[in-house]
């Protein structure tokens, strides 16, 4: 099953190729990185395009469809480099979408040519300014798309928040350990934050504001999007912590290798009774994890039953979502299209 509807996902990758011709090419020659353009290029060419798809289906959720709107909704993939570049410095994650990680191959570019200092602080500081490059390029092609000044009037405030919200949701996650066994409520609402209004709410209330919806059609698509983007992190939470590299592009328990503290390994020691919380404890804590280690901490999380409770909770916000579009009347393409990108967003695939 495709990620996203086939149709959208090519028109906003022609769109993103159009302006890295068109804008970004020239603007990377001057950094005198040559593999820059390149690095950037091959994280873009592969994304799902989800946000993408959301904003879309909001504008169509209120007008026609629209070459100027697939311009204005492909401009989120230049914003999720950006996120994607700043979250792996951050996390130290050497691959990405199963390649090297932007710094890492940017490490490599300055190994390679034996440049003088740090490769590693090399890559790290190249790829914090190429998604500078992306953040700034991401409102320019929003600005740029051909929708009129009035419909970009509606959305900046939601693109503003979604934008603040991203960031807060990353300082969040800095001090995101699970040592610090914080509550799944905490947890919840740092994913709300991070990952599921950006993915999924703010690009279709964007989409439906640009569009000119009112403001029923704009709450019923934000209760969705809530709701979606929620089960869409739980589902990304369970596959952080049992999924493979073919279906996530990095180690499997990665997750669990970087202690962090999400929905799974929270609603884990939570719902453990007291000997496999001691054990859990001791794996939540420790200074080092071995690969046996990382074994172990998946084991008990699936033998305490957190994946069926997780599955609930995912099944229980893919209910919410659906009930909030029955309480609009939408267009019947964009709400069957809602309906199956719900679907997608939420599969079952560990």
């Amino acid at each position: 099953m495709p990620v996203t509807h086939p149709h959208i996902r090519d028109s906003v990758l022609d769109a993103v190729v159009e302006f890295l011709d068109s804008r970004c090419s020239r603007a990377l020659q001057g950094t005198r990185v040559d593999v820059a353009e390149q690095v950037l290029r091959e994280l873009l060419a592969d994304g799902k395009c989800l946000r993408s798809s959301f904003l879309y289906l909001g504008w169509l959720c209120g007008a026609e469809p629209d070459s100027a709107a697939v311009r204005a909704a492909a401009s989120l993939e230049f914003l999720h480099a950006f996120a994607l570049m700043q979250d792996d410095v951050m996390d130290g994650s050497p691959l990405r979408r199963g390649r090297p990680s932007a710094h890492h191959a940017l490490e490599q570019w300055h190994r390679e040519r034996g440049l003088p200092g740090s490769s590693s602080n090399f890559g790290a500081s190249a790829a914090v300014l190429l998604g500078d490059l992306c953040l700034v390029w991401a409102e320019q092609m929003l600005r740029e798309s051909g929708l009129d000044a009035a419909a970009l009037t509606r959305a900046w405030p939601r693109y503003d928040a979604m934008r603040t919200e991203l960031a807060v949701g990353q300082f969040a996650d800095l001090v995101n350990d699970a040592a610090v066994f914080p509550s799944l409520d905490d947890v919840l609402d740092v994913a709300r934050r991070k990952s599921g209004n950006y993915t999924v709410r703010r690009p279709l209330e964007i989409g439906a504001s640009l569009a000119g919806c009112d403001d029923r059609v704009l709450t019923a698509l934000g209760g969705y999007g809530a709701a979606v983007g929620e089960a869409f992190q739980l589902r990304d939470d369970l596959l952080g912590v049992f999924g493979s590299p073919e279906t996530t592009g990095k180690p499997a328990g990665a997750d669990l290798a970087a202690r962090k503290a999400t929905t799974v390994v929270v609603a884990a020691y939570q719902l453990a009774g007291t000997a496999q919380r001691r054990d859990l404890g001791r794996l939540m804590t420790a200074g080092h994890l071995s690969p046996a280690d990382i074994a172990q901490w998946q084991i008990l999380i699936a033998d305490i039953g957190t994946v069926d409770w997780i599955e609930q909770l995912i099944d229980q916000r893919l209910t919410c979502a659906l009930d909030s579009l029955d309480a609009v009347a939408l267009d019947s393409a964009a709400r069957s299209a809602l309906i199956a990108m719900a679907a997608v967003c939420t599969e079952r695939v560990t």
